[in-house]
């Protein structure tokens, strides 16, 4: 059975840093992409950056330049590195992980979440 466990997130002053960790545990094979998102109090979950298992990111513009997601292959872990960080920044931080299968189907695997809060 396959779990993500999430690690990383705090409360940090506005303009600080946090690295997000995502590791995989379980047997998985083949994962398609993998990325990080978040949810703000009353708000819908949204994709903040993904990565490829060719390495193609994408990033939601308002982290652009502040974000970095990368991942080590060897260790099955997914990194979020979040620099200058704002107050609406401050949200629930969820992995995703995506197995793709012979036939192109996915399947997709979420973790917990971590707590994200950026004061001003």
């Amino acid at each position: 059975q396959v779990h993500l466990v999430e690690s990383g997130g705090g409360l940090v002053q506005f303009g600080g840093s946090l690295r997000l960790s995502c590791a995989i545990s379980g047997s998985i094979f083949n994962i398609y992409a993998m990325g990080w998102y978040r949810q703000a109090p009353g708000k819908q979950r949204e994709l903040v950056a993904a990565v490829t298992s060719g390495g193609n990111t994408n990033y939601v513009d308002s982290v652009k330049g502040r974000f970095t997601i990368s991942r080590d292959n060897a260790k099955n872990t997914v990194y979020l590195q979040m620099n200058s960080l704002k107050p609406e920044d401050t949200a629930v931080y969820y992995c995703k992980v995506q197995q793709i299968y012979s036939d192109a189907t996915l399947t997709t695997y979420w973790g917990q979440g971590t707590q994200v809060t950026v004061s001003s």
